[in-house]
């Protein structure tokens, strides 16, 4: 019996995963990139309603570098590091970022962040 061959588009459509390997979790209307960050959104706001933390927020961004035009004359599009969460915590502004891989890229764009915002507490928060 012939075997039927699968299009790539059709093997993407079947197997929704991220390109880490995260499966996309939906949780009181929001969607995080993994389950590590779905709990700890629930952790961070079961801390809110107890008042340990307030004013929680979900995919803050922060610009690195403004947008500019270079010598050559072409649009250089704004550097832009978009955290998981950010609230207050005893009257200090924390930003987290829960991670499991570490890319080349986050790792510049979180040197840009902490040299940028050093009046912000940066937390990151090994994915489990």
């Amino acid at each position: 019996m012939p075997q039927e061959e699968m299009s790539i588009a059709d093997y993407r459509a079947l197997v929704k995963r991220s390109k880490y390997g995260n499966k996309k979790i939906e949780i009181a209307g929001y969607t995080f990139d993994s389950l590590a960050e779905a709990r700890r959104y629930e952790q961070l706001k079961l801390m809110e309603q107890a008042g340990v933390i307030s004013d929680l927020r979900l995919q803050p961004r922060y610009e690195l570098q403004k947008a500019f035009t270079d010598n050559a004359g072409v649009k250089q599009r704004a550097i832009v590091y978009c955290a998981d969460f950010a609230y207050q915590e005893n009257g200090l502004s924390v930003v987290e970022d829960v991670k499991g891989a570490r890319t080349k890229e986050y790792i510049l764009k979180k040197k840009l962040f902490l040299y940028t915002y050093s009046d912000l507490k940066f937390l990151e928060i090994k994915a489990t």
